[in-house]
């Protein structure tokens, strides 16, 4: 493992202004010292940097391969640009579920086509993100912030019961604590703004709507831990919202003088939204995931404890700082607070809608505007969380009872399907992500995933359902043998389709046969 250095961190950076080519790999390794062939290695590893052969063949225009864009046309636009004479090359996510289909242009510019646009709770002060309420720029919960000891701050946090929003629902007193507790002194905040789940899309919301209030709960970290440098990495698909967030930096610069942060771009690796994999990227590696312990609030960036959290957590804090602990705890109905719960596929007014801890899907769809159509299933957490049946409508959509379900809460992606929909063929489209997002460090992963893909792909194909005789004993392999959690769910999409919709996955040799179908 190579020591992390400022040199060895500006490596993909450079990279993304000069292309992984010969030259400019040359170029780098004189300028840094980072051998050749780590740089090769790095630069490789990320969607979004093209290599030598891409660049020979010009700009691409990247169509988007996620779940709700292929329910809402993805595929038959990629082949009427490709009709076009334009070089379509399909990417995994682009976190635009809500305005499906999605692309990046020639200029790495983002173009949708849905007639809606992007839907959330109307302006409501009584909601801590308020998505739809006005731009406050004030700092005030930071003023505060700073009059309070580090104690009094997560002790208010504990109260809140607030959890990691993205995904683990890890309890956040708890690593602010075990960061206050290290020996080292330097010490990082990190904001994991690299929202690539399918399905998800408040991050991106909550940056372009409400930046201050991420940047507030950065600082009120900050403080509270006693650090002074805080990385916000963004996924790179995200160009407008790294825009918008540039911008809102600047103008609290007056408000933020004590902290010296810094925005960080991603590359396209969905496997950097791990919190370890991260870390790697910031410090100019391949985005893989560490083995843990130890765990970054000990051992993080740079080898420095490290308070690591996503988005939506970090820019609940400053209401919690305003309103107390209490008062957030009891906004939730199952669980602490309110969520911002992202709905998109089947619905009427896909979008963000921010709701107490614990709503049903009924709920969410009735704020939604409806269902479309007739629905069958839905994801209730992004890729990770399989899929669900519509008879599960009026569960609780909370860590505990999605748990208990077999399924998890996720970044709270959901996803509707209707009657429309293949279930078999929404099974590939999940295994596909996970096949392609691998980081291909372990080898359950890296060998399981491409298996469930192609076997899956194989019975959508060729409807010969004995395909699919070993996958069980592979998803078991995975969820036990995986370094992170991507290996661990991978076959999650393809095992709760089989069982919630066994009549998708019936052998249909015999009416392929029938129908001259294959």
């Amino acid at each position: 493992m190579h020591k992390p250095s400022a040199k060895r961190e500006s490596v993909i950076e450079m990279l993304e202004h000069g292309g992984l080519t010969e030259q400019n790999v040359r170029n780098i390794s004189q300028q840094t010292g980072v051998p050749e062939a780590d740089i090769w290695g790095a630069g490789s590893f990320y969607h979004l940097i093209d290599d030598q052969q891409d660049l020979a063949a010009g700009p691409q225009v990247r169509v988007c391969n996620g779940l709700t864009c292929r329910l809402r046309g993805a595929d038959a636009l990629a082949d009427r640009l490709t009709a076009a004479g334009r070089s379509v090359t399909r990417i995994s996510c682009l976190g635009q579920c809500d305005l499906a289909p999605a692309l990046l242009n020639e200029q790495t510019e983002l173009e949708t086509f849905a007639a809606t646009q992007t839907a959330v709770t109307p302006d409501n002060p009584a909601l801590p993100l308020n998505l739809g309420g006005e731009v406050d720029g004030s700092y005030r919960n930071l003023a505060k912030a700073k009059q309070m000891s580090a104690e009094q701050i997560i002790q208010q946090l504990e109260a809140a019961g607030l959890q990691g929003r993205g995904g683990a629902g890890f309890p956040a007193h708890f690593k602010w604590t075990s960061v206050c507790q290290q020996i080292k002194t330097e010490r990082y905040v990190i904001c994991n703004a690299d929202e690539a789940e399918p399905g998800t899309f408040k991050d991106r919301e909550t940056m372009l709507r409400q930046p201050h209030k991420m940047f507030e709960g950065l600082a009120i970290a900050a403080h509270a831990i006693q650090a002074s440098s805080i990385y916000i990495y963004i996924r790179g698909e995200y160009v407008n919202e790294y825009r918008v967030i540039a911008e809102a930096l600047e103008q609290a610069q007056p408000h933020l003088s004590d902290f010296d942060i810094k925005i960080v771009r991603g590359h396209g690796a969905y496997i950097c939204g791990e919190e370890t994999a991260l870390l790697e990227s910031l410090e100019g590696k391949r985005g893989m995931p560490r083995l843990k312990p130890p765990y970054p609030t000990e051992s993080g960036f740079r080898g420095k404890p490290s308070l690591i959290h996503n988005v939506e957590t970090i820019a609940c804090v400053p209401a919690i700082i305003e309103h107390g602990g209490e008062w957030f705890k009891n906004l939730g109905r199952t669980e602490p607070g309110t969520k911002l719960y992202c709905i998109s596929g089947h619905v009427n007014a896909p979008g963000v809608y921010e709701l107490p801890l614990g709503v049903s899907l009924n709920e969410l769809v009735e704020a939604a505007g409806g269902y479309e159509g007739t629905p069958i299933g839905f994801s209730p957490g992004g890729a990770s969380s399989g899929f669900l049946p519509i008879s599960m409508n009026d569960l609780p959509l909370d860590y505990k009872n999605l748990s208990e379900a077999g399924s998890m809460m996720g970044s709270a992606g959901v996803v509707v399907l209707n009657d429309t929909v293949d279930m078999a063929k929404a099974a590939a489209w999940q295994s596909e992500f996970f096949a392609i997002e691998s980081c291909g460090q372990c080898a359950p992963c890296r060998i399981g995933t491409q298996y469930i893909h192609r076997q899956v792909d194989k019975f959508v194909q060729l409807g010969d359902a004995s395909a699919l005789d070993m996958t069980a004993d592979v998803g078991w392999e995975m969820e036990e043998g995986s370094i992170c959690g991507l290996g661990m769910v991978a076959a999650k999409p393809l095992e709760s389709a089989m069982k919630h919709f066994p009549d998708a996955f019936e052998d249909r040799t015999k009416t392929n046969k029938t129908t001259g179908q294959n």
